[in-house]
């Protein structure tokens, strides 16, 4: 049976910020209801002991996620949230000592990727506060992300505005160098026990309006990686954030026999032969890593 490394299992498609980076979904606004979460775990259960909470969409605006997080531990699940950390002083006694709890990803280039942000030192603040006692107190990995490096030229004002954020972080675990001396574009930098800093690109997500390539290649989806959509949509990986590739419904169908179906099995086999046969996968530039 395959073993997906990474499942990820939207449990909301809503988000409370509009980044520049991240467009809005054109699907209905939904929020997963816990019978219908609870259906998705016994399904993918001999298929993965990680699961995600996101594709699209900010996780912590799920008013109930404390109960998805049992619920995630009982089935023996570990989660990584990925999160913009603004509701973090909302929410953090939901999370902060949860069992599943294994890995939180705070994308720290959403304050400024959302026009509009105030008060970036409070921002910072509550996220290291938060960082610092998941991190201590229930052994939970944190990554802060600052994806948002042109891959051409990062402009003065971006390395101004990364500074700040920096010298922040700095001083409050007490650093005597600067993070971008340490940091490599793309692996996490340590800066204090199970914290780290991880600075890369801006991400793009793949569009059916962007440019199609030669169509040869390889990728990981559905190999180390699949995703639900919180409508119960099943797609090969994490950047499919329209269900473009909808594979079949776990609702409808169970997921064993989906993952095994005719349109999810020709992508799989494609990229074993170095051919990319969905024509979103061949407008998706994260793809193009793989070589």
């Amino acid at each position: 049976m395959r073993k997906f490394k990474k499942f990820y299992v939207e449990i909301t498609s809503v988000c409370n910020l509009a980044c520049t980076f991240c467009p809005p979904t054109k699907r209905q606004a939904n929020f997963i209801e816990i019978d219908a979460f609870t259906h998705i775990l016994d399904q993918v259960k001999p298929f993965t002991d990680y699961i995600y909470f996101h594709v699209k969409g900010e996780p912590l605006l799920h008013p109930k996620i404390d109960e998805l997080l049992d619920l995630s531990h009982e089935r023996g699940f570990k989660v990584n949230l990925t999160t913009n950390g603004t509701l973090l002083p909302k929410v953090r006694h939901k999370i902060l000592m949860k069992p599943a709890l294994r890995q939180v990803n705070i994308s720290l280039h959403s304050f400024d990727g959302h026009v509009g942000s105030k008060d970036r030192e409070g921002y910072v603040a509550n996220v290291l506060s938060f960082a610092k006692e998941a991190s201590e107190k229930n052994n939970v990995t944190i990554s802060l992300r600052l994806w948002n490096l042109d891959p051409d030229n990062t402009t003065n004002a971006e390395r101004q505005r990364n500074r700040e954020m920096l010298s922040m972080i700095e001083r409050e675990f007490g650093l005597d160098y600067r993070i971008e001396e340490k940091v490599v574009r793309g692996s996490g930098t340590k800066i204090a026990d199970r914290i780290y800093i991880n600075q890369d690109h801006e991400f793009q997500w793949p569009d059916l309006k962007e440019e199609e390539d030669e169509g040869k290649g390889f990728c990981h989806g559905l190999r180390n990686q699949a995703a639900i959509l919180s409508n119960g949509t099943v797609v090969p990986c994490c950047l499919d954030g329209e269900g473009v590739i909808n594979l079949g419904n776990v609702h409808d169908k169970p997921f064993a026999e989906i993952i095994a179906g005719e349109r999810a099995t020709k992508l799989y086999d494609g990229f074993s032969r170095r051919e990319v046969v969905e024509e979103l996968c061949r407008k998706c530039g994260y793809r193009r890593r793989f070589g």
